[in-house]
């Protein structure tokens, strides 16, 4: 019965743990999401619709993050870190269209070319799906060790 009690107490500790580690985490993200929209609100009158854009990648980014936290420890947590890898991979390829932004200032109008920026970032981003997918193959080839032991 005692040790019941306390496995059942090391259990409730581990979900508390976690459960404040994605908020720290979760209001980091938010943090940075603030303090980097203030230095690209003047930009964002100039590109229309940058602004939901941002908005929409940081609130699935912070919500993957969430979720990947709450999950550590279990199988779960390497399909949230996958799903958070793809969907910035497609998020930035969907968003990118042409690569090209187009922004008239007065009578200047300026056109900036960021293809290879967004191409970086795409694969950057697959690069962080295929270290997530390594990492699964880890931690199953770990699981699978142990259970036989």
């Amino acid at each position: 019965m005692a040790e019941k009690k306390n496995d059942l107490k090391a259990k409730l500790k581990a979900i508390v743990s976690r459960g404040l580690k994605a908020t720290i985490k979760g209001l980091a993200y938010y943090i940075l999401f603030f303090v980097l929209w203030m230095l690209l609100a003047p930009a964002s009158e100039l590109i229309s619709g940058v602004q939901q854009t941002i908005e929409i990648f940081f609130t699935v980014q912070i919500a993957f993050t969430i979720l990947e936290e709450l999950a550590s420890r279990t199988i779960f947590q390497h399909v949230f870190n996958a799903a958070k890898a793809l969907f910035a991979a497609c998020f930035l390829i969907l968003s990118l269209r042409s690569g090209l932004f187009n922004a008239t200032f007065q009578n200047v109008n300026l056109v900036i070319d960021l293809r290879l920026f967004f191409t970086v970032a795409t694969l950057l981003s697959l690069l962080g799906f295929a270290k997530s997918m390594i990492q699964t193959i880890n931690y199953l080839s770990e699981k699978a060790e142990y259970a036989r032991n």
